[in-house]
């Protein structure tokens, strides 16, 4: 059973929430938040990218910058661009990018569900990022920025939430690029008990984006709870905050790589190689790749379409057969030498959201050699995978829309 919970949001007021919101602190360096934020004193980032208030610099790590998002997140609520709920509630939060469009149920998710496997994983995290998530919630004293989570259909549910949307909404904006960003705040108690109900009876939730956040949740948890000698299990802490979405209406898009050299390797070289392994045809256009085992590859100024050979996929293989890992397997490791793509330095993730000009711009900037577009994973082979508690290789899955920060903040006190 999964148990989720209302809360009292700490949040902007109607006239501000655009100027808020921003977009989660991992889909930009500090380059970029600087730029989005500037001009802007209200904007999210001075919380969520804390480091863009200090000398350029500044390692990002350092106490200070953890400092800095405490008493900016005291400031925000002094100067009442930020404001807590007087009651516990449920908050309904709809995006609609082009056609795509996706409603969640805004909660606090259960640590204890996080920890015991009720609420499935399908990443490792890094030390380093958990770390970084850890001190930035507990100096805050705040989940800032929600996590993604997926849920399997539950009509009724769906029900009550399409039911609140044709009510007068509480925000309603587009933000700069061009995604629509629409909430709705539950109050209604006995709405509130039906939907604490209906997820009870949910099996299990799964992460969709955050798992550093999620874990980072556990161990703010962990660390509250030894300083805690009256802790019950009721405090705020307890939980974390969570945007769940029905697995039906949510959209994955592919997670791209780019590779600084060959590992020694001429053009050709490199070519003969993969050749051996994949039927290669060269393509006078950029390649989007329209089924699984179908590859991009930009080398040498030229597309090329990869379609892997049957004799190195194996269908049997839950995580094997996966785009990320056939090309890890047979092509980035052996061939271009990235044994580990979690810790190697030489390979760069693109989010598909970037598309293929992006891979084209970093290659052909000299910096880096080759970049592969892939086929986006499937919302069928994640849940499948996790439910077998497999884990995929990193950054097998980019999700977009991306949940905006800022408008929903969780306090832990």
């Amino acid at each position: 059973m999964a148990i989720i919970k209302p809360f009292r949001a700490l949040r902007p007021p109607k006239d501000l929430a655009k100027k808020v919101s921003a977009l989660p602190y991992d889909v930009m360096n500090v380059e970029e938040a600087c730029a989005m934020s500037a001009g802007n004193p209200n904007s999210f980032l001075h919380i969520s990218r804390p480091e863009i208030d200090l000398p350029p610099e500044t390692d990002p790590h350092d106490e200070s910058v953890y400092v800095q998002g405490r008493l900016n997140l005291k400031a925000f609520i002094q100067r009442g661009v930020l404001a807590q709920d007087r009651d516990d509630c449920f908050y309904v939060y709809r995006q609609q990018m082009g056609d795509i469009s996706q409603t969640g149920l805004v909660v606090c998710a259960s640590v204890d569900d996080y920890q015991t496997g009720v609420i499935k994983k399908h990443e490792h995290t890094r030390a380093d990022k958990e770390e970084d998530r850890v001190k930035h919630i507990d100096y805050l004293d705040a989940n800032d920025e929600p996590v993604f989570y997926l849920s399997g259909s539950c009509p009724e549910a769906e029900r009550i939430i399409e039911g609140i949307t044709v009510t007068p909404p509480e925000y309603d904006f587009v933000s700069d690029d061009g995604v629509g960003h629409t909430a709705w705040i539950i109050t209604d108690r006995l709405l509130i008990d039906r939907l604490t109900v209906l997820f009870a009876a949910t099996p299990n939730l799964y992460v969709a984006d955050g798992h550093h956040r999620s874990a980072a949740a556990g161990r703010v948890r962990e660390l509250r709870r030894a300083e805690n000698p009256g802790h019950t299990g009721n405090e705020e802490y307890n939980s974390f905050l969570t945007v769940i979405f029905p697995e039906n209406q949510l959209n994955i898009m592919p997670y791209n790589r780019v590779v600084k050299d060959l590992n020694g390797r001429s053009a050709d070289e490199f070519i003969a190689q993969v050749q051996e392994i994949f039927n290669i045809t060269p393509s006078p256009v950029p390649v989007i790749p329209a089924d699984r085992h179908e590859f991009g590859m930009y080398l040498d100024g030229g597309w090329y379409l990869l379609d892997a050979l049957p004799a190195i996929v194996d269908e049997q293989d839950t995580v094997g057969r996966l785009d990320v890992s056939i090309l890890q397997n047979n092509v980035l490791a052996p061939l271009l030498g990235i044994d580990n793509p979690r810790t190697n330095q030489r390979i760069h993730f693109v989010g598909g959201i970037r598309g293929n000009d992006e891979l084209v711009k970093l290659v052909d900037s000299g910096e880096y050699a080759v970049a592969f577009a892939l086929h986006p994973t499937s919302i069928r082979e994640l849940v499948e995978l996790a439910d077998q508690d497999q884990i995929m290789p990193p950054k097998s899955t980019w999700f977009e829309p991306k949940l905006r920060s800022g408008l929903f903040v969780h306090l832990l006190s």
